[in-house]
């Protein structure tokens, strides 16, 4: 395989693949529940879905799992595919390829915001609402709001990877090429060494990434305080029930 040609890392590719197949299935099960017992703002004349909600909630709970990983892959490891200091500058430079670069940045950068909106919302929110009409929870609306950043957002985050990268990009994600340093039979390794240092790298990854890129840094903070609050609150209100 020759070096020029793009290359995706395979942990990224598994990453990618697990969290957007349900991040999709969430989206798309999630305007059926919005079609089902909503339909407000527009809806789609198709047969009702009796078990809608909990097949949304399972695709919902298994993203919600994989979204961590995600999250912190995408602030270090693919940090340069995020929001950097000048990207909104280089929105000006309408046209130019760094324009396009710069617009996907911010759309993946809002993904993961938008995600953690989605979850967060959807783990307070309560199953009963909707089956009795209740629709006008502060929760829900939020939620409405997550899946509407959700779809733009991945749409742009399509358009531009195909505009920027091309079709060898996207046949890059799709490729079962490996190289030796990314093969599996590496990751135990690999693994041990990251585990060892991480309190020094990851000290080092985020002192790095705040010098270079503070606004990024204050969303990952959000992002990760955000993601402990969804797994814990519901639990305190549950509990308190």
């Amino acid at each position: 395989m020759s070096r020029s040609a793009p290359y995706q890392p395979l942990l990224l590719k598994i990453i990618h693949a697990v969290s957007g197949i349900l991040a999709i299935a969430a989206i798309i099960t999630g305007f059926l529940v919005y079609n089902t017992f909503d339909g407000r703002f527009g809806k789609i004349p198709i047969p009702r879905i009796g078990p809608i909600i909990d097949i949304h909630g399972t695709f919902a709970v298994f993203f919600f799992f994989v979204f961590p990983v995600l999250a912190i892959y995408s602030f270090h490891a693919g940090n340069k595919r995020l929001l950097q200091k000048d990207s909104l500058q280089n929105l000006t430079q309408l046209g130019r390829p760094i324009w396009w670069v710069s617009l996907q940045r911010i759309a993946n950068t809002l993904m993961l915001i938008a995600a953690l909106l989605a979850v967060f919302s959807g783990r307070m929110m309560q199953e009963e609402w909707l089956p009795t009409g209740d629709l006008n929870q502060g929760w829900y609306y939020l939620h409405l709001i997550a899946w509407a950043i959700l779809v733009c957002c991945l749409a742009i985050h399509i358009l531009m990877s195909t505009k920027v990268g091309g079709a060898p990009l996207l046949l890059s994600i799709f490729s079962p090429n490996v190289r030796s340093e990314d093969s599996p039979t590496q990751w135990n390794r690999r693994l041990r060494n990251w585990l060892s240092n991480f309190s020094a790298n990851f000290a080092g990854e985020f002192n790095n990434l705040r010098q270079n890129n503070f606004p990024l840094s204050i969303i990952e903070i959000i992002v990760l305080i955000g993601i402990f609050a969804a797994l814990i609150l519901p639990l305190l209100f549950s509990g308190g029930d």
